[in-house]
Order: structure tokens, then sequence, then C-alpha cells
């Protein structure tokens, strides 16, 4: 324990102006012996279109959604037990967002205690656009940009190092508000507190319970997506 002497008056009512010398006691600072280090600290730059050989033209894709709908089965832990970014819904990240992540967490972040590392991939699902004043017609349109989808529960990217929660929240708050879907700020105490709700209650019923039992013939205009995650994801 470090202790230092501290002097000053004591302020009894008996004794007014008395000099005297009384022992402090400070709590020891914090050690970093589990931590982790990275030879590289910030992150990497992700590439705007995935690289492929040269004799392979671009693919096409459709939108399948199911990339984005549903929870997140494998990237929802932490890797270092520390903190991060989490997705509160599906969603898809476009090249612009990773930069903005990656510029806003390297001025942030304090390089020589700190490091930060993705959780998800480079942009690799093609998303198509017809030019502008194009007729109907005339099969799929050329690549305009490309994306990459999560669902909800996933783990955007990691920050760690030896620092406290209450260092890097603020700036991760920022950038979690700037993305096209619902995110937080998160750390592993907090994330092994959260435990999967169970379904939403609506006049004392489950929603399950309602749409299994089709109350008010709710099956007409539900969806299939609606009788598998029964309302819980969109």
């Amino acid at each position: 324990m470090f202790s230092i002497f501290r002097q000053g008056y004591h302020k009894g009512p008996e004794s007014k102006g008395v000099l005297i010398r009384t022992l402090k006691n400070f709590v020891p600072p914090k050690e970093y012996d589990y931590v982790e280090t990275l030879e590289r600290p910030k992150l990497r730059i992700m590439e705007r279109t995935p690289q492929l050989p040269p004799n392979i033209r671009p693919p096409k894709m459709q939108k399948r959604l199911k990339y984005m709908r549903g929870p997140e089965t494998v990237h929802h832990e932490l890797i270092h037990k520390q903190y991060g970014i989490i997705a509160e819904s599906g969603g898809r990240l476009r090249w612009g967002h990773f930069e903005m992540l990656r510029l806003s967490i390297g001025r942030k972040m304090n390089v020589k205690r700190m490091f930060a590392i993705w959780r998800v991939p480079a942009p690799w699902q093609p998303v198509t656009k017809k030019g502008q004043g194009q007729r109907m017609g005339g099969g799929k349109g050329a690549i305009d940009y490309y994306v990459t989808p999560v669902k909800k529960g996933r783990v955007i990217l990691e920050i760690g190092g030896k620092c406290e929660f209450a260092e890097v929240k603020p700036f991760l708050d920022l950038v979690a508000q700037q993305l096209p879907f619902k995110a937080r700020a998160i750390s592993q105490d907090k994330l092994s507190e959260l435990l999967p709700k169970e379904g939403e209650t609506f006049r004392n019923r489950s929603l399950k319970h309602i749409i299994q039992n089709n109350l008010s013939g709710c099956h007409r205009w539900l969806s299939p997506v609606d009788h598998k995650w029964f309302g819980k994801y969109l």
C-alpha cells in the first residue's frame, strides 16, 4: 500500500488550529499482466473492393437479407475480454463506415498502451445499381459498391490494452452513433450480464403464444420471419 504523511489543522470542536500529522493510504495502481499486446495497435485499412484474379469477372449477387436477419451465433463474444462495439440490429457496413471507425478511433486511442482489432471482414457483398434515366429491363445493373452484412449481436471491433472502460467509452459511443444501424459500446462485464430475453408480451400474452395460436387471425399478414423469430428480429 502506498502511504504519505498529510499535514494540516485539526478541525475538532475542542482543539482548533492545532497542527497534526495523519497517515493517508492510497490504492495501488491496477496491474495489467493479463493484457496481450499486439504488434500493430491501430486498425488496418480495409479494401474498398474484394481482390479477384484478373481472369475472373466480379460476380453479382441478390440482396440475401438472411445475412442481416436473426441473431449472431458465432462472433458474438469478445476475444480479448475487454471492450468493443456490438450491433443491436441488423444492417450493412460500407467502406466509408470502415474509414470513419479507423480514423476516429486512431485519433482518440493511445497507441502506447491500447490496441484495436476488426471483428468484421472487409466489404464483400456486391450491390448493383442502374444508371439514372434507364428504362426497365435490360438485365441486372452494374456493381455500384460492396457492403459487409451484419446481424444483431455481432462484434464490430475490439479495443484492449492497459486502459479502463471509462477511457474508451466516450469515443466508442461517438462512432457507434454514426453507424447505419443501432450499435453500442460494451465491456466484457456488461456483455456477460446480458441474458437472452423472452418473447415480448402483449396484454399478458407472449407474442410467441399469439403467433402459434393464430389469435385474431394474425397468420394472414405475418411473414415467415415472424413465424421463425416471433417478432424478436426484423
